[in-house]
């Protein structure tokens, strides 16, 4: 007998679906068709660019803060973008940015190059050698080696260090062989090996330091590996950075129970599926920002003159605010209207808000106004509600 049967016997590789909850078939399938539904919709260049910089920078926030990492999601963004500059004292909190992000940059460029490839130790290894790169350490961890010494979070022991490369082998094989019987979906096996693959080893803690990292970058590689866009990959570790208090408890209760993991996979992919509908829904917001610009167009699709094209900039302009214009502030709303009235009385201004109003393009709201945008969302099919 090894000596982590004694000491961890949960540690047993088993996943016994007959114990699912139903709740949590229903999360997985919401899982699935919210990624599908990512992976399809087109998106402009520019809102493709910010959602990937955006998740990207969660993610990458969320994998470092919970280790400590006291760097905003706003300073994250500078790092990435090469524009926080920090002072010697804080230079290791973007040296961890760097590191992880060189990991996802790595991770992502090899899968898309290589297509699908089972998980190896060797690669477990590598990201702890990354995730530590170029950070203070203590003198008996050496980055990407197995640990020989006993390791621990709180009053949690990882498990035995005679037992950790054996395990880490045991893991790998097994998520790699990992099937559900009748069902192919690529998705959902992958967000379940994903999140096993986090907790065991949050288990074994093989590793001197870096454990969590090394985890949570293991999670993203298997997410992106089984077809999860890239955006949603980052959204399990934004998830337990939101709920640390909850992810260390949930953590806590599967040694503690003896391997009980169904109730810390169930919190996971309710996560995972709450972070996609926020992605979701500002990709909503921009079709429905297309959609609107196209409507304006439209409504001005037979009128060619001067008059006409200065009345639909004005209200292609009035778009981009969210807040009523005050009617005095009209002139200053962008420099092509600014252009357009700079000879134009405060009569002409009012006398195309009318127009624009009269179209249903524009709102008025006391002395001020506002893109009637509200007016896309009758297009949607109706449904009741109850």
């Amino acid at each position: 007998m090894r000596s982590y049967e004694k000491t961890h016997p949960w540690i047993n590789f088993n996943l016994d679906l007959r114990r699912v909850d139903y709740r949590l078939w229903i999360a997985l399938g919401e899982a699935v068709s919210k990624c599908e539904h990512l992976a399809t919709v087109p998106l402009q260049p520019e809102t493709a660019h910010n959602l990937h910089l955006l998740y990207l920078a969660k993610g990458i926030r969320a994998t470092t803060a919970i280790e400590g990492n006291t760097l905003s999601e706003e300073e994250v963004i500078d790092r990435l973008e090469g524009k926080l500059k920090l002072p010697p004292s804080r230079q290791y909190l973007g040296q961890e940015i760097d590191n992880i992000r060189n990991a996802c940059n790595q991770i992502t460029d090899q899968l898309f190059k290589e297509g699908q490839a089972n998980i190896t130790v060797k690669e477990i290894k590598w990201y702890n050698e990354v995730v530590s790169e170029k950070l203070p350490r203590e003198d008996d961890f050496v980055p990407g080696m197995i640990r020989r010494h006993s390791v621990g979070v709180g009053a949690y022991r990882g498990a035995p260090p005679e037992d950790c490369e054996s395990l880490l082998e045991k893991m790998c094989n097994w998520l790699n062989d990992l099937k559900i019987p009748d069902n192919d979906n690529i998705v959902l096996i992958g967000i379940l090996k994903a999140i096993l693959a986090h907790l065991y080893i949050a288990w074994i803690h093989p590793f001197g330091d870096g454990n969590g990292r090394t985890a949570r970058l293991v999670e993203f590689r298997i997410l992106l590996s089984h077809s999860v866009p890239t955006p949603a990959a980052h959204l399990l570790s934004n998830h337990y950075n939101l709920t640390r208090t909850e992810y260390y408890r949930q953590l806590d209760y599967t040694s503690r129970s003896k391997g009980d993991i169904f109730p810390f996979i169930h919190y996971a992919v309710q996560g995972f599926v709450d972070g996609l509908k926020g992605q979701i829904d500002e990709i909503q917001k921009q079709h429905l920002s297309v959609g609107w610009e196209i409507y304006i167009h439209n409504q001005f699709k037979d009128k060619i003159g001067t008059i006409d094209n200065r009345r639909r900039t004005l209200a292609l302009e009035l778009t981009r605010f969210d807040k009523p214009v005050p009617i005095n502030k009209i002139r200053q709303v962008s420099p092509i209207i600014a252009e357009m009235y700079a000879d134009k009385t405060m009569r002409t201004i009012r006398r195309d808000l009318l127009e624009l109003i009269r179209l249903r393009l524009v709102k008025k709201i006391g002395n001020a106004y506002n893109a009637n945008k509200d007016i896309m969302l009758s297009f949607l099919p109706q449904r009741s509600v109850l």
